[in-house]
């Protein structure tokens, strides 16, 4: 019913760039937040950055001033611009959308099925 999919992931070298892209699909009534998490091997997915419907963006503190999250698209579409990449910036990023499908009267997380990252030093 509802799809969560993202895009733009590769292999880059450090101080390069790469867009992310996630669109949120389907019989979908309303979209409240969606971000981006991150998740490296042997670590706990973490907030990369979010951006509510109202337009109020989060972002880790390891990411701030390299990377700038958007919405467009009635708030069904995130962009996730990465720059001045680091190889600890590595790892599968998925997007997360807050959706009410519907005939749904709550809100639910969908997830995407990531994009890996991968930064060379």
């Amino acid at each position: 019913q509802v799809q969560v999919v993202e895009s733009g992931g590769g292999l880059v070298q450090a101080g390069g760039s790469l867009r992310l892209s996630c669109a949120a699909s389907g019989s979908i009534a309303s979209t409240d937040a969606m971000g981006w998490y991150r998740q490296a091997p042997g670590k706990q997915r973490e907030l990369v950055a979010a951006a509510t419907s109202g337009g109020r963006l989060n972002y880790a503190e390891s990411v701030k001033g390299r990377f700038t999250i958007s919405r467009h698209n009635a708030n069904n579409t995130v962009y996730l611009q990465m720059n001045t990449l680091k190889p600890e910036d590595t790892g599968v990023y998925y997007c997360n959308a807050n959706v009410r499908r519907v005939g749904s009267s709550r809100y639910l997380q969908v997830w995407g099925q990531g994009t890996l990252v991968t930064v060379s030093s």
